[in-house]
């Protein structure tokens, strides 16, 4: 696989912060790296159900539950976020500042529950690898919003175990061993006011895509 990376970055050293999260056994499984957007297939001889086991009944009731709760938090976790980038980020011209990024994940109306668990394996992956970025970032950046970092660092053990339950879901329940995803890309070599606005655009595409995929999965009643 040739490097899409800038001169600038070391794609061969993971950030310290994926260890911690513990997203990084999964991209060494998947043996990638964060990309810049592109689509990285999951082939047929990886890893992604290696350690997978069988789900328990309750696992979708579950997801919903976590999708749920990661819903009620994402509106807070993006006013703290962009309260602490300064002046520049009026929250009143969000849309001018940090503009939606069409190209993220997303999800559709569906009833299909094989279909509605892709698409959200693709938006926690993306999302939990963005994450990891975003709090690097504001290590170096805000190093002094203790609160903004805990609720990143929280968001991310929470969707680790979401990500967790898809796996088992998609695994064992309904087979699927190959998923395309993409991996949030790092901002590390950007000017601070570009990484600034790649967190708030990932976390404003995140409140809105987990608030549809939180009203779709409310309609469901599997009972996996």
């Amino acid at each position: 696989m040739q490097s899409v990376f800038p001169m600038e970055q070391k794609p061969d050293i993971p950030p310290p912060f994926l260890f911690q999260t513990g997203i990084i056994p999964l991209l060494l499984v998947l043996h990638c790296k964060l990309m810049s957007g592109k689509p990285l297939p999951m082939q047929k001889g990886n890893l992604m159900c290696n350690n997978s086991s069988q789900c328990n009944h309750h696992v979708f009731s579950q997801v919903r539950h976590q999708v749920a709760d990661l819903n009620r938090r994402a509106p807070g976790l993006l006013n703290l976020y962009v309260e602490k980038q300064g002046h520049a980020f009026n929250p009143k011209k969000l849309n001018h500042v940090c503009p939606l990024n069409a190209t993220f994940p997303s999800i559709n109306q569906t009833n299909d529950e094989k279909e509605i668990l892709i698409a959200l394996y693709k938006i926690f992956v993306f999302f939990q690898t963005s994450l990891g970025n975003i709090s690097i970032d504001q290590e170096v950046i805000n190093s002094d919003a203790t609160q903004l970092l805990q609720n990143l660092n929280q968001t991310s053990e929470a969707v680790r175990g979401l990500l967790s339950n898809l796996t088992c879901l998609l695994c064992s329940v309904y087979n699927v061993t190959h998923v395309d995803v993409t991996y949030g890309s790092s901002s590390s070599w950007k000017h601070m006011f570009q990484s600034k606005k790649q967190g708030c655009q990932v976390l404003r595409w995140y409140k809105g895509v987990i608030s549809e995929a939180a009203s779709i999965l409310k309609k469901l009643h599997k009972p996996v």
